[in-house]
């Protein structure tokens, strides 16, 4: 699991992270619309977020602490 999160926390990850966040924002406003649309609007901002920030969201769910 500690490559996954060292993959995910670095440069390559944090862009993917938030280009499938940018997608399911487009999909939920540009495809779906309605409440549903709105949901996984709102939901694809939380990958967007994490990934500007950086830490994986997937280690903070599991309490695991970064490694230095």
């Amino acid at each position: 699991m500690d490559k996954f999160f060292g993959f995910m926390e670095g440069p390559v990850g944090r862009v993917l992270r938030i280009a499938a966040g940018i997608a399911l924002v487009w999909f939920g406003v540009g495809r779906m619309g309605g409440a549903g649309g709105l949901i996984v609007a709102v939901a694809g901002l939380l990958p967007v977020a994490m990934g500007a920030w950086g830490p994986c969201l997937v280690r903070l769910a599991m309490g695991r602490p970064r490694r230095a």
